[in-house]
C-alpha cells in the first residue's frame, strides 16, 4: 500500500486489498496432514440477484471465525457456492420471460461480485452450482444406489399439494397450513411421488441428536418433536365378514392403551381399502369419499376444518372385549399417517368427542381422576396420565404405567397387538412437477407410463399396492449420467415443460433399442443442499462423487444459518450424511459438529420486508462506508446469535472508529517504526519504569485475554468493545514520550490489528503493512497473553468506617499493614466520617480493604 495514503479512504484501501488477495490467491486451501483442520460453512444462498443484510451478518460471522481459526495456526476452509435450482428462478422466467439458467447465473455473477467486495476469506476455486451438469450428475449416481438398495420408491400417496406453484410439498414444506414459499392454502391430492426412506434412520437421527452439543439445544427439541418417537400398542381389530387372518385385520397404533375399553367407534381414513371396498358397493359413500377428497388440506388444518364422516356399514371386533364397533370413514385421518386408521375414544379426545356429539355416537369414559365425570375433567385426565381406569373390566382400576402394561401383555398374549415404537416422522418425499431441477434419472417402459410421463395418467410405482399397476422404474445406465435438463424450453403457464417435450421423456430402455420414457419430475432441492457441503472437499473429482480429501476435511466444524432451517435443511442434511456413510462415501456418522443460528436483522422493532418499506441495501453501506464498516457493526451490534437491530446511526459510529484507528497509526507511525529493531530483537517488556507504558501494558493484556475468551465463544460484539477500549487507552499514551512508552504502544498496535483483522480486515491489511511486518495479517499468529504485564505494583483498598465504604486509596502492593494504616488515618475524606470519635482498632485485609472501628 502506498506510503503516501493519509486519509482513511475504504474504497481505495479495499479494492487494492482485495485484489493483493486475489492475484496471491490468499484463500486458497489444501489437505495438509500435519496441521489441525478447520472446516467452517456458512448456508448457501439462493441467487436471488442481491444480498440481503441477513445474508451479510451471516456470512460476516463465518468469515470472522474463519480468519480467526487460520491466525491459530489452523488449516481452515471456507467455501461458497450456490444453490441454484428451485422455484423463484422458474417463476421469474415465467414472469419475465427470460430462461430460468439464464437468470441463475446473472443473478449469480451479481451476488458473487457483491461477496467480494465484502471481502470474504472464500477459496473460489471450490465454488460450486447445484444447477450445474458436473454437480447433479453425481446426486443422480447416489440416487441410483439408494434405489438399489431399496431406500428409494415410488408409490401412489396423499401429498401436499401448493396450487399456485403446481407441485408437491414435503410436510416439513408446509407451514400453518400453506405452502412455505407461496402462501397458499395447501391441499391434499393422491398422486405417484418419489420418496426415500427416511424413516429407516429414524431412531438413529432420534439417538444421535444426544451428542451433538456443540448443536443450541432449541434445534435438537425441534427435532426430536419431529421425528417424534413414541412408545405404544398396536392393535389388531378383527374386520365382521373377513377372514381371521392378519393380514385381513384392521390396525390402530395408540400411545394411550389404558383408553381401549373406551373405544365406540373407529375411524379410517378416505383412501383406506375398506373405505374404497365401502364405496366400490355403495355409491352413497362413494359420492361422500368424493366430495370429501376435493375439500381435503394439508395435515395442519385438520384440528379446525369440519369433521365429516359417513359410516361404511363395516364393524371391526374389538380386540379385548370382542363387542362389535362400527367402523367410519372420515375427512380428518389421513391414510399417509400410522395406518390410516384410528381407534375413537370420544370421553377423552377432543376430535372423537366432536365426532361422537355430531353423529349421536357413544360416549364411555375410562379414566377419573376421581370426583365427578365429565368431558372435559376426562380429558384432562388422559392428558396428564395421572388418572386410574374405570369401566374397563379386568383393567379396572389402574394407573397408566399398570395399565399400560397389562393391556399389552394381553393383547400380545392373544395375538391380537403388540407394544411397539412408532415415529411421526414419514419417508421424505423428494419429487416434484416442476421444471427447473435435477432430472430424475429413471426411465419406464410401457404406454401407460408414457402417458404418465406426459402429466396425461398415473406414474410407475413400485410400493406394494400399486407394484401390480406399473411397470417398475428403470435406473439409466451411469454412462448416460448425468441426464441433462434441458436449458432450451417453452413455458405454458406453471406447468412443467418437460411433459410436453418429446425431446426429453422419449428414449430407450438402458442396453437397447426398446423404447422408454423418462422420468419428468425432478428433485426437491433440498436434495441438492442435503450434500453440497461434502462435495466442497473434492473440488475436479471427476470420477467420483466424492474422493479421500472428503474425509480429511469432514465433518463440518462450524456450521452457520438460521433456525428456520432446524426441521428442513438440517434434517435431511444429517439423514443425506448417514446415507454416504452407508454407501462408503464418508466415515463420520454426524455432518456438523457445531451449529451456530444467527438472529435476524431488524429494523424499527420488526423483520426488514419490502412490504414494510423498513429495508437496507447492504450495497449502499458498503458504498458509503466501505466493507469494513459494514462487517463492525454487524459484530458489535448484538450477540451473534440474537437479532439485531439496524441503526444508521450506530453505523456511522462503526465507521468514525475506524477512522480513530487508522488517524492513531498514523500520527505514530514514526514513533513505532524507531523502535522496530529493539522492540523485535530483545526482551524490552522486562523491567519498565515508566507509569504509562506499564498501565498500558496491564490494560492492553487484560482485554486481549478476555477478548480471546469471546473469540472462542464466539461473542464478537464483546470483542469489538474490547478493541475500543484498547485504542481508549492506546489514545491516553504518548508514544512520543519515551522507548519505553514507543514500545509499549506498538505492542498494543500490533495486538490491537490483530484482534480486528478478522472482523475488519482490509485495514487491519494496510496497518500491519504500514507498521513494517514481514508476511500477511492473515497469517500471523494470535496474539499471546503476557500474564507478567497484568501484575500490578499497586492496589486499590476500599477503606470502611464502621463497616461502610466511605473512601478508596491506592497503595503498593508491597506496603506493610502499618504504612497502610498511616494512609489510611492520612485521608481526609475518610476520617471525616470519624470525626471526634475515638478509634477503637484499624483492621486490615490485604489486598482487599481497611476497616476502621471508632
Amino acid at each position: 500500500m502506498p506510503a503516501e495514503i493519509n486519509e482513511y479512504n475504504p474504497a481505495e484501501i479495499e479494492a487494492e486489498v482485495q485484489r493483493y488477495w486475489q492475484r496471491n490467491e490468499s484463500f486458497a486451501v489444501y489437505e495438509d496432514a500435519d496441521k489441525e483442520k478447520f472446516y467452517c460453512l456458512s448456508m448457501l444462498p439462493y441467487p436471488s440477484g442481491a444480498l440481503h443484510i441477513g445474508h451479510v451478518r451471516n456470512y460476516t460471522l463465518g468469515d470472522v471465525l474463519s480468519r480467526y481459526q487460520r491466525m491459530l495456526g489452523k488449516n481452515v476452509l471456507q467455501p461458497m457456492g450456490w444453490d441454484a435450482f428451485g422455484l423463484p428462478a422458474e417463476n421469474a422466467a415465467i414472469a419475465h420471460k427470460i430462461p430460468p439458467a439464464a437468470w441463475t447465473e446473472q443473478n449469480i455473477a451479481s451476488m458473487k461480485g457483491q461477496l467480494q467486495r465484502l471481502g470474504f476469506a472464500y477459496d473460489w476455486n471450490r465454488e460450486l452450482t447445484t444447477c450445474d451438469p458436473a454437480y447433479y450428475k453425481w446426486e443422480q449416481w447416489f440416487f441410483k444406489q439408494l434405489l438399489a438398495r431399496g431406500l428409494a420408491y415410488k408409490k401412489m400417496a396423499v401429498v401436499n399439494w401448493d396450487p399456485v406453484e403446481q407441485t408437491v410439498l414435503a410436510n416439513e414444506q408446509v407451514e400453518n397450513g400453506r405452502g412455505w414459499r407461496s402462501g397458499a392454502v395447501v391441499e391434499m391430492r393422491e398422486i405417484p411421488q418419489w420418496f426415500i426412506r427416511i424413516t429407516a434412520y429414524a431412531e438413529e437421527l432420534l439417538d444421535e441428536l444426544d451428542n451433538l452439543d456443540g448443536w443450541p439445544e432449541a434445534v435438537r427439541t425441534m427435532q426430536r418433536n419431529w421425528i417424534g418417537r413414541s412408545i405404544g400398542v398396536e392393535f389388531s381389530f378383527a374386520v365382521k365378514g373377513k377372514g381371521g387372518g392378519e393380514e385381513d385385520a384392521l390396525k390402530v397404533y395408540t400411545t394411550r392403551p389404558d383408553t381401549i375399553m373406551g373405544v365406540t367407534f373407529i375411524v379410517v381414513a378416505l383412501g383406506h381399502p375398506l373405505a374404497l371396498q365401502a364405496a366400490g358397493e355403495n355409491a352413497e359413500i362413494a359420492a361422500f369419499i368424493e366430495q370429501c377428497r376435493g375439500a381435503q388440506t394439508a395435515e395442519a388444518e385438520l384440528e379446525t376444518m369440519e369433521k365429516k364422516g359417513i359410516a361404511l356399514g363395516i364393524q371391526g371386533i374389538h380386540p379385548v372385549s370382542g363387542e362389535e364397533i362400527e367402523i367410519w370413514a372420515a375427512n380428518f385421518v389421513l391414510m399417509g399417517y400410522g395406518t390410516g386408521a384410528v381407534m375413537a375414544v370420544p370421553a377423552h379426545d377432543q376430535r372423537d368427542w366432536e365426532f361422537a356429539k355430531k353423529h349421536g355416537l357413544e360416549i364411555r369414559p375410562v379414566i377419573s381422576l376421581g370426583g365427578e365425570l365429565g368431558h372435559d375433567f376426562a380429558k384432562s385426565a388422559l392428558a396428564t396420565k395421572d388418572g386410574i381406569t374405570i369401566n374397563s373390566a379386568q383393567f379396572n382400576g389402574l394407573n397408566f404405567k399398570a395399565a399400560f402394561n397389562a393391556v399389552s401383555e394381553f393383547v400380545e398374549a392373544r395375538g391380537v397387538g403388540k407394544k411397539t415404537v412408532n415415529y411421526r416422522l414419514r419417508d421424505w418425499g423428494v419429487s416434484r412437477q416442476r421444471y427447473w431441477g435435477c432430472p430424475i434419472p429413471v426411465v419406464y417402459a410401457d404406454g401407460d407410463a408414457a402417458e404418465s410421463a406426459a402429466g396425461e395418467s398415473d406414474a410407475a410405482g413400485e410400493s406394494d399396492s400399486d407394484a401390480d399397476k406399473y411397470d417398475a422404474p428403470i435406473a439409466v445406465a451411469d454412462c448416460d449420467l448425468p441426464v441433462i435438463l434441458p436449458r432450451d424450453v417453452a413455458f405454458s403457464g406453471v406447468q412443467s415443460p418437460l411433459k410436453n417435450d418429446p425431446n426429453f421423456y422419449q428414449t430407450t430402455l438402458p442396453g437397447t433399442d426398446q423404447p422408454a420414457i423418462r422420468e419428468t419430475d425432478t428433485f426437491d432441492t433440498f436434495f441438492e443442499s442435503s450434500w453440497y457441503f461434502a462435495r466442497y472437499c473434492c473440488p475436479g473429482a471427476d470420477n467420483a462423487m466424492l474422493d479421500e480429501r472428503a474425509n480429511y476435511w469432514l465433518p463440518v466444524d462450524q456450521y452457520i444459518g438460521g433456525i428456520e432451517h432446524a426441521v428442513l435443511h438440517l434434517l435431511y442434511a444429517r439423514f443425506f450424511y448417514k446415507l454416504m456413510r452407508d454407501v462408503g462415501l464418508v466415515n463420520s456418522d454426524e455432518p456438523f459438529t457445531r451449529l451456530l443460528c444467527q438472529g435476524m436483522v431488524l429494523k424499527d422493532g420488526s423483520k426488514m420486508s419490502k412490504s414494510k418499506g423498513n429495508t437496507v441495501d447492504p450495497q449502499s453501506m458498503i458504498d458509503l462506508y466501505g466493507a469494513d464498516t459494514v462487517r463492525l457493526f454487524m459484530m458489535f451490534a448484538a450477540p451473534a446469535e440474537q437479532s439485531l437491530e439496524w441503526n444508521d446511526d450506530a453505523v456511522a459510529g462503526a465507521s468514525r472508529f475506524l477512522k480513530r484507528w487508522w488517524a492513531y497509526v498514523q500520527r505514530n507511525q514514526a514513533h513505532v517504526a524507531a523502535v522496530k529493531g529493539r522492540y523485535d530483537n530483545a526482551d524490552w517488556q522486562q523491567g519498565l519504569q515508566d507509569d504509562q507504558a506499564k498501565n498500558l501494558r496491564k490494560v492492553t493484556h487484560q482485554i486481549l485475554q478476555k477478548i480471546t475468551h469471546d473469540y472462542e465463544r464466539i461473542r464478537y460484539n464483546t470483542v469489538v468493545a474490547g478493541a475500543m477500549e484498547m485504542l481508549n487507552t492506546l489514545e491516553k499514551t504518548d508514544a512520543g514520550k519515551n522507548t519505553e512508552c514507543a514500545l509499549a504502544c506498538r505492542e498494543t498496535m500490533l495486538i490491537l490489528v490483530k484482534v480486528l483483522a478478522p472482523i475488519c480486515p482490509h485495514i487491519a491489511h494496510v496497518i500491519w503493512r504500514d507498521m513494517g511486518e514481514s508476511g500477511d495479517v492473515i497469517d500471523a499468529s494470535w496474539a499471546q497473553v503476557d500474564a507478567n504485564a497484568m501484575i500490578s505494583d499497586t492496589v486499590n483498598l476500599v477503606i470502611q468506617v464502621n463497616g461502610k465504604l466511605r473512601s478508596e486509596i491506592e497503595v503498593a502492593v508491597s506496603a506493610t499493614p502499618d504504612a497502610i494504616e498511616k494512609m489510611v488515618l492520612a485521608d481526609a475524606k475518610a476520617m471525616k466520617f470519624v470525626g471526634d470519635k475515638a478509634i477503637k482498632k484499624v483492621i486490615v485485609v490485604p489486598g482487599k480493604l481497611v476497616n476502621i472501628v471508632a
